[in-house]
């Protein structure tokens, strides 16, 4: 059963919350598959913004234009303090970092077995993305 609560698939969310993100100007914005490697969520959305407003403002566009269509996180962490926030959406999970945080968290150094998809997610071609 999917944890996305909607009408709307979980990769249409997904693709969602990845437009709601680049609409914000978010930097270095990151698609990971974890089907293989993990049991917990199929993907990580992980991208950052350049100051706490902006983190904020990447969190909250994200939040709202799923709202929109019936899903909501089932978790968030960190909105307050807007340095690294977490939206759960069962199927994926959003990272939002200033960009010290994610300097020092490397998520994508610690999941490097996960198949970066971010090409088939962004409007614009990848500079990662296999041609």
């Amino acid at each position: 059963m999917s944890a996305v609560a909607s009408s709307e698939s979980p990769n249409g969310s997904l693709r969602r919350a990845v437009e709601a993100a680049e609409e914000r100007k978010a930097i270095d914005l990151r698609v990971l598959d974890l089907h293989s490697i993990s049991d917990f969520t199929d993907y990580f959305v992980i991208c950052s913004g350049a100051s706490q407003r902006q983190v904020q403002a990447i969190a909250e566009a994200i939040e709202e234009a799923l709202g929109k269509r019936g899903v909501a996180a089932h978790h968030v962490e960190g909105a307050q303090q807007g340095r690294w926030i977490l939206l759960d959406y069962g199927d994926f999970v959003v990272h939002v970092f200033d960009p010290e945080r994610r300097d020092f968290y490397r998520l994508e150094d610690i999941w490097s077995d996960a198949r970066d998809v971010t090409g088939g997610f962004l409007d614009r071609a990848s500079p990662r993305a296999d041609p």
